[in-house]
């Protein structure tokens, strides 16, 4: 039993890890894009 719940425990680590990611990487991109817009301005 003991097995099955880290088992389920690591699963939903790794799904709640992977939606973070897709979101970090949108908010990334948002970052990247400010960056270069104030790099443009000067």
């Amino acid at each position: 039993m003991k097995f099955l719940i880290v088992l389920l425990i690591v699963v939903a680590v790794v799904v709640v890890v992977a939606r973070l990611r897709k979101q970090f990487s949108k908010e990334i991109d948002r970052a990247k894009e400010i960056r270069r817009s104030k790099r443009d301005d000067r």
